[in-house]
């Protein structure tokens, strides 16, 4: 998996590289061959905001994250991706296997 970490008003410290890239192993669990994560954190005053774009099977999630904490951003960054490539899994099995695809919104 190869996982990018850059900051913008932010220094990444060896701490928070290690911390984003030991949370990014569970999403890399779903997924039998590499996938490229970037992850952007910022800070903008009192708020710690985290960004992920994730290219996987020919597709692109992107997740956004806030908090006045770093590691619960990305705590809760990871949760939110976690769930999203798990929906986006379930999809693709449906559609292999000629399932109509379930909408969110009640029809």
């Amino acid at each position: 998996m190869n996982v990018i970490v850059t900051g913008q008003h932010v220094e990444i410290t060896p701490a928070i590289r290690d911390y984003v890239v030991d949370k990014m192993e569970r999403v890399k669990r779903h997924f039998e061959h590499p996938i490229d994560v970037s992850v952007i954190l910022t800070v903008e005053k009192l708020n710690q905001h985290v960004e992920a774009n994730v290219h996987v099977n020919g597709r692109d999630l992107f997740v956004e994250a806030s908090n006045s904490d770093m590691y619960a951003a990305i705590d809760e960054l990871v949760h939110t991706l976690d769930r999203q490539i798990i929906r986006h899994k379930e999809k693709q099995h449906d559609q292999r296997n000629g399932l109509p695809i379930k909408h969110l919104a009640g029809d």
